[in-house]
C-alpha cells in the first residue's frame, strides 16, 4: 500500500516539477524584441533628426529601444544605387518590418521582399509610381505616408513671385533617377501657367553635375530657383545654396533643412512629422494588422521657413506680409 501511495505522489508531483522546471527556464530565456529595418537616404550628419521624430513616436507609444523595440539603420549616403543591397541585407536579417524612405528606397524593399510588411515616408506619389494601387486600399505588403500634395509646387511659384514680383523664368531643378521627379516637374510646369512664369528645366542626375546645372541656369537667365523634392539633394544642400546664392538668384526648397544652413526659405511637408508618424504604422502592423489594410495617409503639417540672413546676400527684401506667414524665420 505505502508503496502504491509513493508511485501516486511521485506521478502527481512530476508533472508539476516539470511544469515548473519550464516556467523556470522560459522566464530565464531572453524574450524575442520585434526588429525594424530602416533604410534611409541621405546620412546621420543631415538627416538624424528624422530619426530622432521616429524614436519618439516610438516612444509616445510605449516602445523602448534596445529594450522593448531594436532598429537597424542603415543610411545611403546619398547614393540611390545601394538601395538593393541594403534593402537585401535587411531581408537576410530577418527584420520584421521595414521603415523606408523615398520612392527610390522603397521600390527596392518592395523588389527585395513580398512578405516582410514595409512602411514608407516622404514618397511623393505612390500610386501613380506604382508602388501601391491606391490610397485607400494599398494592398500587397506596402503602406505609408506620402508627401502628396498637388497644390505644394503652385504655392513655391506664388511666394518666389510675392518677394520678387518681376520674375518671368523660374529654373527648376530635379533628379531624372528619382521616379517622382517627373510628376513634380509637370505639376510645376502647370502652376507655372496658372501664375505667369516659364519654366526651365534642368536634371542632375549625378552630384558632380551641380556646377554644370547651375552654369545651364545662368545661361537660361533664370530670374528664380525652384528644388524639387529628393533625399540626394539634401545630402548635398550645402553645395546647392551655396551656388545659388554665388549666382545672386533667389531660391525656394522643399525641406527646412537647406534653410536651416543657409538657402533663403522652403516651403513644404513636415518631414519629421512624417517619419514621427510612422511609428503608429509600425505599431500597428506589430500587433497584427496588415499593410494592405492600413490606408496611406496624406500630409497634414506643411512649412514655411525664411532665412533673412541668405536674403541679405543676394540683396533681396521679404515683404513683411511674407515674413508673417512665415512658421519661422532665421534672422
Amino acid at each position: 500500500m505505502k508503496g502504491l501511495k509513493k508511485k501516486l505522489v511521485a506521478s502527481i508531483l512530476c508533472p508539476v516539477m516539470l511544469l515548473a522546471v519550464a516556467v523556470i527556464v522560459e522566464a530565464q530565456q531572453p524574450k524575442k524584441i520585434p526588429r525594424i529595418g530602416a533604410l534611409l537616404s541621405g546620412s546621420p550628419s543631415n538627416a538624424e533628426h528624422y530619426v530622432d521624430a521616429f524614436r519618439h513616436g516610438l516612444r509616445e507609444l510605449g516602445y523602448v529601444e534596445r529594450q522593448t523595440i531594436a532598429v537597424e539603420y542603415l543610411w545611403a549616403g546619398g547614393r540611390s544605387d545601394r538601395f538593393d543591397e541594403m534593402a537585401a541585407k535587411l531581408v537576410r536579417d530577418k527584420v520584421d518590418v521595414f521603415l523606408v524612405w523615398g520612392t527610390t528606397a522603397v521600390t527596392a524593399a518592395k523588389h527585395a521582399t513580398t512578405t516582410i510588411p514595409i512602411v514608407f515616408v516622404a514618397v511623393g506619389d505612390p500610386v501613380g509610381s506604382g508602388i501601391i494601387a491606391s490610397l485607400a486600399r494599398p494592398d500587397g505588403n506596402v503602406t505609408g505616408l506620402s508627401t502628396l500634395g498637388t497644390d505644394v509646387a503652385g504655392k513655391r511659384l506664388e511666394l518666389l513671385k510675392e518677394i520678387k514680383p518681376r520674375i518671368a523664368r523660374v529654373a527648376v531643378l530635379r533628379n531624372p533617377v528619382n521616379p517622382v521627379s517627373a510628376a513634380m516637374l509637370n505639376e510645376t510646369q502647370v502652376a507655372a501657367r496658372a501664375v505667369g512664369v516659364q519654366i526651365q528645366a534642368v536634371e542632375v542626375p549625378d552630384p558632380a553635375e551641380f556646377e554644370n546645372a547651375f552654369s545651364a541656369i545662368s545661361r537660361g537667365r533664370a530670374d528664380a530657383l525652384s528644388v524639387l523634392g529628393d533625399p540626394v539633394f539634401l545630402s548635398y544642400r550645402m553645395q546647392i545654396s551655396d551656388m545659388a546664392a554665388k549666382h545672386r538668384i533667389p531660391a525656394i526648397y522643399w525641406d527646412s533643412q537647406f534653410v536651416e544652413t543657409q538657402g533663403l526659405m522652403s516651403y513644404g511637408v513636415s518631414i519629421a512629422d512624417l517619419f514621427r508618424r510612422a511609428a503608429t504604422y509600425v505599431d500597428k502592423i506589430l500587433k497584427g494588422a496588415k499593410p494592405a489594410e492600413l490606408p496611406v495617409e496624406q500630409p497634414k503639417k506643411f512649412e514655411f521657413v525664411v532665412n533673412l540672413k541668405a536674403a541679405k546676400q543676394i540683396g533681396l527684401t521679404i515683404p513683411p506680409n511674407v515674413l508673417a506667414r512665415a512658421d519661422k524665420v532665421i534672422r
